[in-house]
This record gives structure tokens, sequence and C-alpha cells, in this order.
């Protein structure tokens, strides 16, 4: 259907070129209205109010902008005041929704009902994903899973419809291939308690992860605070072919950025090579981005994304995107902070590991670097699908490798699962024999949850701390991260690589050039995968698992058992007693890698999400202790005597002793789970000092009370020592852009100065004085009423 405006043109043109004329109702020109989803017909697309902000602020930069700049000016609070300069200003923004996985949702709702706000703002979503764990296939894990978290799945149901939030059920499938089917859409702006919450990037909108404090400002209608994001351009050239995939792209750019290159940045893909990839093609680069550190990633609007909308039920959505595609594509001429360019055409298949999302290798040379390397040649696991490649089209691919090797009468020599990213992809690859053939090729098919990518895996075929080798498609790959085993070697690749892998049982094949021996002992060739980025009929919807939210949840109950071990009502933390923090002892000095998995580990642990201090008692047990070289084990310096991190740490709060963290490069990689923020502040922690912060982390730790700071010079890292005590000296004159002064005494007596830095604003310095930023919020709520 032509737009409205369209229509009236020509109708206006037609009466006019005529002997009778006649009045066009102005009505004519109004847009209709199209839902921002099939779940919340009265919350409409407002593209109008995107226009008139992106014009507002073109007209004051007075230059062309990039995509991802006119998507979040386009979102400003006061576009016409708003002070815009990228990678300095903090950014009053007004996003279109909130999403929410269960794990970091428990936490997110405990604070939002601490609010006494009545309901949310803006439209929100709980999804069911992180607490199904993988054990002996999709059913059966997933009534277990019912059974084991009926208390945490009944609260979050329950808040949602007090609450006004709509409720994925468990079985649903990952919060992020449910956005991309039902509410990403080209310019949304949509913030999720995730980190790759980013995959809703690959239909042109700005999905940003965040923690749970920054989804309650959303939910509660303040406006959310962003540090305007630098543009990483990445031109995109020539065009998919043979083995590569959408999975190479991000995994070469991981190469490339390493996973703090991306911090502070949106990474805008653009260029002519854009077209050759599928819009869940597109979304699995953007997922992956936050393996970089990148704000978020986006990819402009094309005949892609409007393909998907309109297979996935959204047409009307694409023809108003189309009407306005001029806001959604990059201006001529605009300017990236940095370019990177990288030819489709010839680029190879990458697998990139171990440890580490960074570490790229093509294909054809990860068997030579393992073996020089020592890691494992034999796969032990190949698993496919995930929140990162689980896509009908990434399915098919996989299927095109299996029918090879079946017809040769082979089947995986690896074990082999694979995750459905959602009961729609789970229905239809069921209902196409996509899933029967993985199947015959040796596959268990697991719920549609995020399982083993997340830590989520009852794994049985190796003992703890026994050397071994797994492929994934999955995003992230950081030491135990998917089976708690700190000599597992993950690497990550495409799911038809992890395929071609699994079946020949070793990281030494290359399905470009080497053969396989069939079942009649002649050697053959896998061909390049081929398959259909969309099913030729409609999507299977599968089982009904969505909860609407009430029109009046007044009268919802929502249950918090004061002996429950798994949920607990929050108290507010401690206000700042407005002096300096002097003689804090150093609980852990840390040494090299801490991600948010080493602060605060996933796997078993996510069963305490919602009950802050019982999850507390995971605090620090991966970091690596710089003084003796291991994890979990720090000096108690009041007793001398060495034991856990969470111990030392109830110690000392117990004695009322304040206490810091030193970190190094990168502080707070990986997931958004602000867990890792909640816990030292629960603790009693007050300080974490490093050489640099993940950016979500760093928010994270300043909603909640905390001082994250970095070293002025990355070199004074080394002239403090776990014995040390540290006064941070200057917080009653604390102020945007001041350094403060560390104090650091030795044990001998002696003592050193050393400057440290912050990225503290008026507004984040506040958070902290009132304690944490839900503090704060309930201090301005008082002012008001």
């Amino acid at each position: 259907m032509a737009p409205y405006c369209v229509l009236a043109a020509r109708l206006r043109h037609a009466l006019n070129s005529g002997i009778r004329r006649y009045h066009v109702a102005p009505v004519l020109c109004q847009r209709a209205k199209v839902a921002m989803s099939h779940f919340e017909p009265n919350d409409h697309i407002n593209y109008e109010k995107l226009e008139k902000n992106i014009n507002i602020v073109r007209k004051r930069l007075d230059r062309p902008l990039t995509l991802s700049e006119k998507i979040v000016y386009g979102h400003l609070d006061d576009p016409a005041k708003q002070e815009i300069e990228r990678g300095k200003t903090y950014l009053r923004l007004r996003p279109d929704r909130v999403a929410m996985q269960d794990a970091t949702a428990q936490m997110a709702m405990l604070q939002f009902i601490s609010s006494g706000l009545p309901k949310v703002a803006v439209p929100s979503t709980i999804h069911c994903d992180h607490l199904i764990e993988a054990q002996s296939g999709g059913e059966n894990d997933l009534r277990r899973a019912k059974d084991i978290n009926k208390e945490v799945y009944n609260f979050l149901a329950t808040a949602g419809a007090k609450y006004g939030v709509g409720f994925w059920k468990p079985g649903s499938g990952i919060i992020h291939q449910i956005i991309l089917e039902n509410y990403s859409y080209p310019g949304v702006m949509l913030i999720g308690t995730d980190s790759h919450t980013p995959n809703g990037g690959g239909l042109g909108g700005i999905c940003i992860g965040v923690g749970g404090a920054d989804a309650v400002d959303v939910m509660a209608g303040i406006p959310w605070e962003l540090k305007c994001p630098k543009v990483i351009g990445v031109k995109l050239t020539g065009k998919l072919s043979g083995w590569s995939s959408p999975k190479d792209v991000i995994l070469k750019v991981a190469g490339i950025l390493t996973v703090k290159g991306g911090t502070g940045a949106i990474i805008e893909y653009h260029g002519p090579g854009v077209d050759s990839i599928s819009c869940t093609g597109m979304a699995t680069i953007c997922n992956m981005g936050a393996e970089i550190g990148a704000t978020t990633s986006i990819f402009p609007y094309n005949e892609r994304m409007k393909k998907y909308l309109g297979k996935t039920g959204r047409a009307d959505i694409a023809a108003l995107a189309d009407e306005f595609k001029q806001h959604l594509v990059p201006d001529s001429g605009c300017h990236y902070d940095q370019v990177i360019e990288i030819n489709l055409s010839e680029l190879k298949p990458h697998i990139n590991g171990p440890f580490t999302p960074d570490l790229a290798h093509p294909v054809s040379d990860i068997g030579a670097v393992a073996e020089k390397e020592g890691w494992p040649l034999d796969i032990r696991v190949g698993l496919i699908g995930s929140c990162t490649n689980s896509s009908y089209e990434d399915m098919g691919r996989s299927v095109a490798v299996a029918k090879q090797a079946l017809a040769h009468g082979l089947k995986c020599k690896s074990k082999f699962t694979v995750t459905p990213g959602s009961e729609q992809i789970r229905a239809t690859i069921e209902r196409d024999g996509y899933a029967k053939i993985l199947r015959d090729l040796g596959g268990l098919v697991l719920a549609n949850a995020c399982g083993p990518c997340i830590g989520q895996w009852d794994r049985k075929d190796i003992k703890k701390g026994e050397k071994n080798t797994i492929v994934t498609s999955y995003n992230r790959n950081f030491t135990g991260r998917n089976d708690a085993n700190p000599e597992t070697h993950a690497f990550v690749t495409s799911p038809e690589i992890v395929t071609a892998l699994s079946i020949a049982g070793t990281l030494k094949f290359n399905p470009e050039t080497d053969y396989l021996t069939g079942a009649d002992g002649k050697k053959f060739k896998l061909e390049a995968p081929d398959a259909d980025e969309l099913p030729k009929m409609e999507f299977d919807p599968g089982q009904d698992t969505y909860q609407y939210p009430p029109k009046d949840g007044s009268g919802q109950h929502v249950d918090v058992s004061p002996t429950s071990q798994r949920l607990q009502l929050l108290e507010p933390f401690d206000k700042w007693d407005g002096k300096d923090l002097e003689d804090m002892l150093i609980l852990i000095k840390v040494k090299g890698k801490c991600t948010t998995d080493h602060i605060s580990a996933a796997g078993p642990w996510l069963k305490f999400r919602g009950h802050l201090d019982n999850i507390s008692n995971n605090l620090l047990i991966g970091a690596i202790n710089i003084e003796n070289g291991k994890a979990n084990s720090v000096r108690n310096a009041l007793t001398q005597e060495f034991g856990p991190v969470p111990d030392t740490a109830r110690y000392y709060k117990k004695m009322g002793v304040k206490w810091a963290v030193v970190g190094d490069e990168n502080y707070g990689e990986g997931s958004s789970r602000e867990h890792a923020a909640l816990e030292p502040r629960h603790l009693g922690g007050r300080v974490i000092i490093t050489k640099s912060f993940a950016r979500i982390h760093e928010t994270n730790l300043k909603k909640q009370g905390l001082l994250p700071l970095t070293f002025a010079d990355p070199a004074d890292y080394n002239k403090i020592h776990p014995v040390d005590k540290l006064s941070i000296v200057g917080l009653a004159d604390f102020a945007p852009g001041k350094p403060l002064k560390c104090i650091i005494k030795h044990p001998n007596g002696s003592q050193e100065t050393i400057m440290l830095n912050h990225t503290f604003n008026k507004s984040q310095i506040e958070w902290f004085q009132a304690g944490s930023a839900l503090n704060r919020m309930k201090e301005l709520q008082q002012k008001s009423s």
C-alpha cells in the first residue's frame, strides 16, 4: 500500500488537472499509526518525533550525521539544548522500550519495586531464558527448570502483571531472538539488561545492553544517561560466498579491534557489501559486537530487513520505514572517528579463541596454531545455536553440511548439540525437517534457552580440570564460561564450521580443502553450504508462551518470602558520610583479565540472582590475586590469614572496615550483570581502581554508589601492593573532570600520592553522594511530592 501522503499528492494532482477542484482533507497527509509490536497495539512507532529531533540537531551541528547519530540524537530528551560532543558529553535520552532476561530481571524488578512506582512508563518485557540447564534434551530440561525455578518464575510473572510488564514464559526462547522477531525495528532505541542486546541492530535499531538500575530509570520515565558515543565505521565491500558467513565478519573485526577496541563507540556497518548479508546475519554481527566492548552496533535499513519484517508479520512497519528511510541510513559525507574496511569477497572463514573472543585465526590455520600452542586437537563437543547464531538460515546452512555427511554414511565424531533461538525457530525447523537431519547426524536438540553458552550445562563427558577442546557458534569463550572447567579450550566460529569440524572431530580439518572418508571408504570433500535465509512457508509460531500484563495490575500480589534462599527484597545502601575515604584495605589486587564472570560467576550461581546476600558468596572468586597467583585466595589484612575473597570481604564488613579493589585493563569486560557491582557494594566495598573499565560495568558501579577510578598514569598500578592502605582524598570537592588524589600507605610507614581520574558527571556524583542511583531517585520523588 502506498503511504498516505503519496496517495494524497496523487489525488491532488488528478483533481487539479481536471475542471472541478476538490479539497483534500489534511488528515490524508497524516501517516498511519503503526504499533511497535503485535503485543502492544496501543503503543505506536513515532518516526515523526525522531524526524523532528534529527532536524533540530542537524541544524545545530551543521554537518551530515551517521546513522547511529540520527537514532541516538533522535531520542534526546532535549535536542535543542543538549550538549553534544562525541566521547565527552553525557546525553539524556528517552528510549522506546526495555527488555530483561530472567536472571537480570529479578534484580531489576526488585529495584523497581523499591522505587515505589505503580507501573512502568515504557513498554517492557521479561524473557525466561537463562535459568534452564542443559542436560538430556529440550523437553526434559524445560520440565525440570520449571520445577526448580518455580519460585523465581512466579515472582517474575506476578511482578510483570502488577507493574505492566509483558512476560515470556520459560521455553519461549532467547531474549535477543524474540526481540528480533517481535520488538526491534529500524530506528528503535531499546535498552536491555543483557550485554548482547545489540543483536537488535540487525534490524536497524540502537539496542544497548545495560544493568538493571539503568533499566529502572527508563521504566520509571526518567531520562537515561549515556556518554555520547564515538562512531567507528566498518565499510563492507564485495560479497559473502562459499564457507564465509556473517559470523566471520565480526570474528575478523574482533581480531582487529580486540576486546576493548570498541569501548565508548558504536560500530556502524555500511557500504555496498551490506546488501549481501541477510537480516539475521546482520543481527549475528551486531550481537557479538559486545565482545569488542562497543556500546552497540547497527546496520542501515535495507531490503533484507524489509524482507524479514514481512516474514515476521510486520509488513506495516516496513512500509512506514520505507517512508522515513532517509532517517534510517547514514547521510552522505558523514564522519566516522575510525574506519575499517573489509572486502567480503576476500574474507575467509574464521575461528576465534581459546579463552578470549578476539584471538582470531583463519580456519585454515587453526590446526597448525593449535599444534604449536599445545591446544587439544580432538574436539569433544560441537555446539550450534545460541542468541548469536540460531536463525533459520543458520540452521539451514548446518543442515546443508549435515546432509552431505549423512549421504556418505557419516555422523559426528564429536558430541553435537543444537540450541534453537526461539520457540518459533524450534517449531519451524521441526516442521521443515531440519531438526530431524541434525538429530540423524548425532545432534541433541536442547531447550530454547541460553544453556551452555552461559554456563548452564550439566556436562558429564569430562572431569573438571581435564584439558579439552570444544567449538561453538556462541559469542563468548572466557575461561570456564561454558562448563566451569578452566581447562576447556573454547573456540567460536560459524554454525556450519562447527558442524563440519564436529563431523571431522579435529581442529586440523579445513572444510575448504580437506577430504573426509565416507562409510564406503571413498574420500569426498564437503561443498560450501547454501540455505534459504527465511522459510518458504510462513514461520510456525509454535506454542503460545506470552503472558499479557493486565490493564490494571494494582490488585496483583507479588510474593517474596522472608525465608527464601532465591529472592530477597532490597534494603537501601548507606549514604556517603561526606568525608574522604581513609585507610581502606585492599581486598584484592587483580592480575590480568577480570571479566564479570570472574567478578560474579554464572552457571550454578544463576539461581541466586534474586538474592543479593547469597549471590555475594561468589564475589571475585574467579579473579587472580597478584600476591599469590591464585583464585579465591586473599590475605586478610586484620588476621594475616589467607582465605576466600567473599569471606574476607564479609569479615571486613563485620569489623566496619572499608575496602577497595585494584584491577588491570578493561576491568568488568563481558556480561551486563550488575551483580558484579551490587556484590562489592553489599559487602562493604567503596572503590574500584583500575587501568581501564568496560563501559557497562563502570556505569553499574556508579549506579550502586561505588567509585570506579582509573590511574592517571597506568604505570601507577605497580606502585600499589596488596598489603598497602589507600585513602581517596578530595571527595568534598568532587566535581566532573576534576582528578582525585590517592594516598598509598605502605606497611613500613612510607607513603606516596598518585592521581586518579574518573568520568562522573554532575548527576552521577549525586548518585554517589546519595548512596546509589536508586536512593537518588527516591530523594527526587520525595521532593517533587
